[in-house]
């Protein structure tokens, strides 16, 4: 049976683990991102907090689905010092044990300083293969969201990334959204690398570059519903995991403070009423069910099941 799990990164909700778990419940999905809690990344929590957030999650049947790290993201710079990375990695080889993940959000690293194209695509390669290593003898995966940053500058360099790369432990996870502020079409990114795409960043919004405006799932220009139904069509299976960036924008120094609106809920409502409306009557076999999708398989034919039969020796 192929599964969809619809979850959220917390922060986007709230600061604070309590008011992230509420969001979960009020919309009754059970897949957490975490990015950070309380205002602190999760490579820099100390262990026992891990610990006391792994086990307040367990108890409320929820399940963290991976982790977004600062790695390569939007405050680095591709001159950077790589051993804040191999900090940040081997403090997360720890802590998404603890929290029953093997999954990690990176980047590929802006280029403020200037340099040239050739230079900075060699740069960002070599980084990506050797933290690719690292993460493998860890136990984990990295998976490079198309935001800031080399990779995500455009489809061709997304494609020329994974294919040169060329690691295991480097995957995709693909932003809907992210197209519209950085001038390319994310449906036909993901149409192009859905093979090598593991998570889902749910996310909608109108403009482009610095008018880029984000808004509620099925209000935009994202192609949102495309993305959707080719994964459906495809049978794929994981997370979506709800970023809709509408009080929380790291990048821009906004976040959710708890004690306003931060529209996380009514986008997960408006991504579940987008799915019944223009999802499911175009994904046969697939329905909802409380938190997420599933598609039944059909039952074998008479004729499969004696095949099945004839091939596994049984009479």
């Amino acid at each position: 049976m192929s599964a969809v799990r619809f979850g959220g990164i917390g922060d986007e909700a709230a600061p604070d683990l309590a008011g992230q778990i509420d969001a979960l419940q009020q919309l009754g999905w059970g897949e957490l991102e975490l990015r950070t809690v309380d205002g602190v990344w999760v490579a820099d929590l100390p262990l026992p907090r891990v610990e006391e957030v792994a086990a307040a999650l367990r108890q409320q049947g929820i399940r963290v689905c991976g982790i977004a790290a600062r790695i390569g993201n939007w405050a680095s710079d591709v001159t950077d010092d790589p051993a804040a990375d191999d900090r940040e990695l081997d403090a997360l080889v720890t802590r998404a044990a603890l929290l029953g993940t093997g999954l990690v959000r990176v980047m590929s690293y802006p280029n403020r300083t200037g340099l040239p194209e050739p230079e900075w695509r060699l740069r960002v390669l070599r980084r990506m293969r050797r933290l690719a290593d690292r993460a493998h003898r860890g136990g984990l995966v990295l998976l490079h969201e198309n935001c800031q940053g080399w990779g995500g500058s455009s489809i061709a360099n997304t494609l020329d990334l994974v294919a040169s790369v060329d690691h295991p432990a480097l995957r995709l996870l693909h932003d809907t959204g992210n197209g519209v502020p950085y001038g390319y079409d994310a449906f036909d990114l993901l149409r192009r690398t859905v093979g090598h795409v593991d998570h889902l960043h749910v996310k909608d919004a109108v403009g482009g570059g610095a008018d880029t405006r984000y808004v509620l799932p099925g209000a935009g220009n994202a192609r949102l519903a495309d993305a959707l139904r080719l994964l459906t069509a495809r049978g794929w299976h994981g997370v979506w995991s709800l970023e809709p960036h509408l009080a929380t924008r790291p990048h821009e120094g906004l976040a959710a403070d708890g004690r306003t609106e931060s529209g996380f809920v009514a986008a997960g409502r408006a991504l579940t009423a987008l799915v019944e409306r223009e999802v499911l009557p175009h994904s046969p076999g697939w329905r909802l069910v409380p938190g997420g999708l599933v598609r039944d398989e059909p039952a074998p034919r008479p004729a499969d099941r004696q095949r099945e039969g004839v091939a596994s020796g049984v009479r």
